[in-house]
């Protein structure tokens, strides 16, 4: 488990931070960053580097191999400082609060700005990162790819997306992006897979959602990892959340990835509420009604 540094930044200066920049920097080319690389992507002197780096190792920033030479690597914990170094030296962030959420490729936290806002620290790669290399269309062009880069891009690609969505669509509004990190609204609600929906809401809820998915993708986008887990239900409707994986509409797998995403939505509502969603509704035709912005169409396949 990723350990939050936020209490640790303020104990931080300046020279750490270009310290932590440097092994960032000498990452992108090797795993492991070599001791006498240091100085040069720091602008650290020897002695400064020789300095930073048992600060660093003490706080639980970096990591160090001795065997063949003498290397050190990022932890998450280090990407955490320098994402939230660069947030609160951008006004995004005041305060830091409680987790809001730890998932297997995300943590999440209540911070303080003018208002609760939420901080997403992206973690794809951080458990099996050799099964999300082969996963993930945003590594293949890379011939050396680090953890850094995996979490940066996914961070980047679902702030993108959101940036594309919203308001038109019910996505988090997002505020700021660096590295692998996000700040975004903190949205209000319960998970629909938590969610205990009376009878009269099950199939209004379940067009909701299929309604957004439609806005969606007149907006371009396609979610491409839709479940129960990925929403959120309140009074006032419902929030689609988690859009790393998110393709334009143009990619040549969208409309598979379109038909998938409503098969899993439909799918969990058949199980949750067999008696109010029929087992044989036509997922291929919901797909297309969604493709093609037909709510009244989408209700009455879910329906029949």
């Amino acid at each position: 488990m990723v350990q939050n540094v936020a209490g640790t930044l303020p104990e931080l200066e300046p020279e750490d931070f270009y310290l932590l920049s440097g092994v960032e920097q000498g990452m992108r080319f090797s795993e492991w960053v070599r001791k006498e690389e240091l100085p040069e992507f720091s602008g650290l002197t020897e002695e400064e580097v020789d300095y930073r780096v048992d600060r660093c190792l003490d706080y639980g920033l970096i990591e160090r191999k001795t065997i063949q030479y003498e290397g050190y690597s990022l932890k998450f914990e280090g990407y955490d400082a320098l994402a939230l170094h660069a947030f609160v030296e951008r006004d995004t962030i005041e305060g830091f609060g409680s987790s809001l959420g730890v998932g297997k490729e995300s943590d999440v936290f209540e911070v303080q700005s003018y208002k609760p806002l939420a901080l997403k620290y992206h973690r794809e790669g951080f458990t099996n990162f050799r099964e999300v290399m082969k996963e993930r269309d945003y590594t293949s062009d890379r011939e050396h790819v680090s953890w850094l880069y995996t979490a940066r891009k996914a961070a980047e690609r679902e702030f993108e997306a959101m940036e594309a969505l919203y308001p038109d669509v019910e996505v988090p509004r997002p505020v700021d992006q660096n590295r692998h990190a996000i700040v975004m609204e903190k949205i209000d609600g319960v998970e629909l897979s938590r969610t205990g929906l009376e009878d009269q809401q099950v199939v209004p809820v379940l067009a909701l959602i299929l309604d957004e998915m439609s806005a969606a993708f007149a907006h371009g986008r396609v979610h491409a990892d839709m479940s129960e887990y990925n929403v959120f239900v309140n009074e006032h409707g419902i929030t689609i959340f988690d859009w790393p994986q998110s393709v334009p509409t143009d990619h040549e797998n969208a409309d598979e990835f379109l038909e998938r995403d409503v098969e899993n939505l439909v799918g969990y509502f058949q199980r949750k509420h067999p008696q109010h969603v029929p087992d044989d509704v036509d997922i291929p035709r919901v797909a297309a009604a969604v493709e093609e912005g037909d709510e009244g169409r989408i209700r009455t396949l879910i329906e029949e």
